[in-house]
């Protein structure tokens, strides 16, 4: 069976919080459309994830603050980085209007 879609229409609500829909799952790798609107990770709060990560911003705007790194980095669609299994990463603030929207495939 073919899927198939449009990762810029159909934008859920994320008013109430951040929505993540799972696109394909499958052994080793998972695909999501994360749909942010304001959220931000919660104060103190680190992503320490099992897996690697390839997030790309697709729309929208955000700023993602890596531990290693001195300085949180503005993020604008077209945007995107590889977080290795394990690097402690947070988002400090993603745009009020429009949504942003996030690609992220998880990794083995």
């Amino acid at each position: 069976m073919i899927a198939a879609g449009n990762l810029l229409a159909a934008l859920p609500d994320a008013r109430g919080g951040e929505c993540i829909e799972t696109l394909v799952a499958r052994p080793g790798a998972r695909i999501e459309r994360i749909v942010s609107l304001g959220q931000a990770s919660p104060e103190g709060f680190w992503y320490d994830q099992e897996r690697a990560e390839f997030v790309a911003l697709l729309a929208g705007s955000a700023r993602l603050r890596i531990a290693s790194e001195a300085a949180a980095r503005e993020l604008g669609p077209g945007d995107w980085l590889v977080l290795p299994a394990h690097c402690r990463h947070r988002v400090e603030a993603t745009s009020a209007g429009p949504e942003a929207v996030w690609l992220a495939v998880h990794l083995a």
